[in-house]
């Protein structure tokens, strides 16, 4: 069973006050799209206001630094990672990019897909029994154990708050049947979406030399799985407590301290491996504007300043009518 809380301390609220500007009235005056061209997609859910799990202390927030200040006349962003993208969400448009074509290694970001297939799948009350070679799984997890059962959208809660690389594992053949089943429906999934420079070989993101993506398509696979509904819930989700009555419950913390630091921020995934370094796929939302940011290969405090200041360019671009 999973209970779940979604929270901002009244530190965040207060900076999402000071902080965060109010969408402009030229957003109503934004032109109809010509006669012919394809239908916007629905708009996406709003936030509902969370509730933090009592006794569960936030991560401390710097309001001084929750938003960079970003000259109106800047083209170049000091990044730190290799690689990095930003999206408007409704729309797709790319309002920032660096390297963005270029492959790296997606390491824990990799749950993106493998929670948006298993959503679409649906039967989210399917019960997972876990497997000895599930349990194997090793670093990030939360040691399930042979013979232990849970739903399909309890494990997802454990993987991407937890980022569980076993429960990733036994949501993964669970769906296909194998390992190696559910790699090739996840390389064909993400080209169906328009992620044609990608290649998966497992549903968590340990690392393999074949296993990677580029910013722009982990931000178009990002796009695609915050169009639904659960998956934004989850994402969205700080604190949870996961177990299935067998077991001692474990209260899980979201890894995306973005969902403290900055206002507006609504998901997505963190992931880290040696190889891959920090990478960060975030989305955050002021007003009724939305945007996706992919950063790849960065470091730290990089993977938090690089995912700022992206949000920041983009929102205020976006906002400002640009």
């Amino acid at each position: 069973m999973v209970r779940f809380a979604r929270s901002r301390s009244l530190a965040l609220l207060a900076a999402g006050v000071l902080l965060v500007p109010s969408a402009p009235s030229h957003a109503a005056k934004k032109k109809a799209p010509p006669r012919g061209a394809p239908a916007a997609p629905a708009p996406l859910p709003a936030r509902p206001r969370p509730v933090r799990i009592p006794g569960s202390a936030a991560p401390p927030i710097d309001l001084n630094a929750a938003i960079p200040v970003i000259p109106p006349d800047t083209v170049e962003l000091p990044l730190a990672a290799k690689g990095a993208i930003v999206l408007e969400s409704l729309t797709g448009r790319v309002l920032y990019e660096k390297n963005a074509d270029e492959p790296q290694f997606p390491a824990s970001t990799t749950k993106i897909l493998t929670a948006l297939l298993v959503i679409e799948e649906g039967d989210l009350d399917h019960v997972v029994e876990v497997t000895p070679d599930d349990a194997k799984v090793g670093e990030s997890g939360l040691n399930i154990q042979p013979g232990q059962r849970y739903t399909r959208r309890e494990a997802l809660y454990g993987m991407m708050l937890k980022s569980a690389n076993d429960v990733a594992h036994s949501l993964g053949r669970d769906n296909a049947g194998s390992i190696e089943a559910f790699a090739a429906k996840m390389t064909l999934r993400a080209k169906e979406l328009g992620a044609t420079n990608s290649n998966f070989m497992n549903p968590h993101g340990l690392h393999h030399p074949q296993h990677y993506t580029t910013p722009r398509d982990l931000a178009c696979i990002a796009r695609a799985a915050m169009q639904q509904p659960l998956f934004r819930k989850i994402v969205a989700t700080q604190y949870a407590t996961w177990g299935d009555g067998a077991y001692a419950p474990k209260e899980l913390h979201n890894h995306n301290r973005m969902l403290w630091m900055f206002p507006g921020c609504i998901g997505v995934k963190t992931g880290y491996t040696i190889p891959s370094q920090q990478v960060l796929a975030c989305s955050a939302q002021w007003g009724c504007d939305e945007a996706v940011s992919v950063i790849m290969h960065s470091d730290k405090p990089g993977i938090w300043n690089d995912t700022k200041l992206l949000l920041t360019y983009a929102l205020g671009k976006v906002q400002s009518g640009e």
